[in-house]
Formats: C-alpha cells, sequence, structure tokens
C-alpha cells in the first residue's frame, strides 16, 4: 500500500513539475514587435523561430512585460475601418512640441495590435528619450488586402500632421518604426512619398504630407518575388510563394500569380532622392526573413542617398525578434541616428 501512495506521488509531483515550466522561447505570438508569424511550419519551436500568431519569436518571449499607458487612448485617424486608431504617448513634463515616432507593430499583416505587450517596452524607451510616440493600428489583411495597409500608416500621418498642436508634435519630424510586418510599412512610408496609389488621400487630411524623415526597418521583407529563392540559398524553406503565405494574403493571391501587385508592395521601388534616411536592422539567426532582402534593400538605398543616410546593422545571434531589439544599447543606438537626422 505504502508502495502504491509512494509511486502516485512520484506520478503526480512529476506533473506538477513539468506543468510548472515555462514554454521553450516564450508563448507563442512572445516577440517583441508583434512579429512576422503565421501559416508557416517552418521556423521551430513556438515563441521562437516559429510564423506562428503575432510573435516575432526569438528570446522576445522572455522580455518582461513593461507597464505605460497612453496619454491618448484609441483615437481615430480615420473612418473606414474600427482598425483605424491610434495610443499616443507623451513625454512626462512635455514641455514643447517633440518629434513624433510612428510606431508600426508587426504580426505577418494579419495579427498584432497597437497596445502589444512587448511593445511597451520598446515604446517606453522611445518616449523616454523624449519622443512621442503615436502607435498605430491598421487594417489586417483578413480584412482589407493591400495597399489597404501602407494607406493606413500615411492616413495616421496626416492625421498627426493635422492635429500638431492638439498633441504637441513637430510636425516636420514624424519618424516611423516597425519591426517584421511593421519594418515592411514603415520602408514603405519612407520610401513611397507622394505615391498616390498608395496614400490613400480618401482617408482623410489630404492636404497634409504622409512623408517622413526617418524611419527604422527591423527585420522588414521587402521583395516578395525574391524571399523563396533567396532563403533557399539561405538553406531555410519560409514557403512565401505558398498560396496561404502572409504575403499571399496580403496581396490576395498567390504571389508569383500577382507579380504586379507584388511590385507595389516593394519599398526598393520607390526609391529617389529625397526620401527620408533609414535604419535597417536584422539578427544572423532569423530564419524568417532572408537576410539578402536587408542586403539588397540597404544597397538601393545607399546607391541613392549615400551612406550618411542609410545604416545597416546585424545583430549576431538574434532571431526575428527579441531582447537583442530591445536592449537599452540597442535602442539609444537607433535613438542617436534619429536625432542625427532631425
Amino acid at each position: 500500500m505504502k508502495k502504491q501512495i509512494f509511486s502516485l506521488l512520484s506520478v503526480l509531483l512529476f506533473f506538477s513539475f513539468v506543468c510548472a515550466q515555462p514554454p521553450q522561447g516564450g508563448m507563442r505570438g512572445g516577440g517583441m514587435q508583434g512579429g512576422f508569424g503565421g501559416g508557416r511550419p517552418e521556423g521551430g519551436r513556438p515563441g521562437g523561430q516559429g510564423r506562428g500568431p503575432g510573435g516575432t519569436g526569438g528570446s522576445g518571449g522572455n522580455m518582461e512585460k513593461v507597464s505605460i499607458q497612453p496619454t491618448f487612448a484609441n483615437v481615430a485617424y480615420a473612418t473606414v475601418s474600427e482598425a483605424q486608431k491610434l495610443d499616443i504617448y507623451q513625454p512626462k513634463k512635455i514641455k514643447k512640441n517633440c518629434p513624433v515616432v510612428v510606431y508600426i507593430h508587426g504580426g505577418a499583416f494579419k495579427f498584432g495590435d497597437k497596445a502589444g505587450f512587448m511593445d511597451q517596452s520598446t515604446i517606453k524607451k522611445i518616449v523616454d528619450a523624449g519622443f512621442i510616440v503615436a502607435s498605430i493600428n491598421y487594417r489586417l489583411s483578413n480584412e482589407a488586402i493591400y495597399p489597404a495597409q501602407i494607406q493606413d500608416v500615411k492616413a495616421s500621418i496626416r492625421f498627426l500632421r493635422a492635429n500638431a498642436e492638439k498633441y504637441k508634435i513637430d510636425p516636420e519630424k514624424v519618424i516611423s518604426w516597425g519591426g517584421s510586418a511593421g519594418g515592411c510599412l514603415s520602408a514603405l512610408a519612407a520610401t513611397s512619398g507622394d505615391v498616390a496609389e498608395l496614400e490613400g488621400a480618401e482617408l482623410g487630411n489630404a492636404t497634409f504630407s504622409s512623408r517622413v524623415v526617418a524611419a527604422i526597418d527591423w527585420f522588414g521583407p521587402i521583395d516578395f518575388l525574391s524571399m523563396d529563392e533567396q532563403a533557399q540559398k539561405q538553406g531555410i524553406n519560409i514557403r512565401t510563394n505558398d498560396t496561404n503565405s502572409p504575403e499571399s494574403l496580403l496581396i490576395g493571391g498567390a504571389v508569383q500569380q500577382n507579380t504586379d501587385k507584388c511590385l507595389i508592395t516593394n519599398a526598393m521601388n520607390y526609391i529617389t532622392p529625397d526620401d527620408a534616411a533609414i535604419f535597417i536592422q536584422y539578427g544572423t539567426a532569423d530564419r524568417n526573413i532572408p537576410v539578402m532582402q536587408h542586403h539588397n534593400f540597404y544597397k538601393a538605398l545607399s546607391a541613392v542617398l549615400g551612406t550618411e543616410k542609410v545604416k545597416l546593422d546585424v545583430i549576431e545571434g538574434a532571431g526575428h525578434g527579441g531582447r537583442e531589439f530591445d536592449s537599452d544599447e540597442n535602442i539609444a543606438k537607433l535613438i542617436s541616428f534619429l536625432k542625427k537626422q532631425i
């Protein structure tokens, strides 16, 4: 009887121990920037390099939650969709109009939220550096296909300029910052100024500019048409060309059967000498976005803008997001770049 009781207790203790352990790499969707997840079987464990819903993966799942409350919450910047809202975070004791960072969450264009708790740490550090942050939601691919997403980004920028005095914004110093899917949209905001088909002027404030003076592109996809080929050369398999890939869902059809649509998602196709300064950053252990996406974008930009306005930075060992990107040292590096540009 004692042996039976001892065996039962041992089993119970074993399962209690197993259930108490945190998942490897954090919870699915726990990445810092909302991530480039969604429907890809490759890439490893949940919360790691997998392309699961909402998370950037990497080590971001283990980041501590930071509590920061917006000064103005759920402000509508357009009225076509419930998604078209933003939160505004102002520095404490704000005395003058400040530069504003338009913060664009990730999530494979189909997940994510402006108030994602892993984004909060980055937002707080940007605000602490003296910037206003406008963290935006935008229409996701299950609601509207591209170019709705970049049109929403541009509409939010125009709204902020139209209401600059109300929110103590310096309208000459508007910056975009995004990770993964948000990085793609931030890159587009930087290069596609005054491109009518991407503007979404009907969303409001059409007399105001949607240009930005600087942009942060954290590990964003750029050229959908070349992603699979580049990934194979790198030894990874991401299946961008599949009909259910995040990119195909974004444009409303399989990537290789909709090449014209892919061309207008590609920030490289809009580069002109008057574009914003751009800081591109990725991790060497990222198995979601091929490294050539970033290197080709950098080469195309620097050939036109020069190396003073374009930076490419590689974080050794970092994945598709994670604590390496959000470290105090790294955020300080990015803030320094932005301050030089504005």
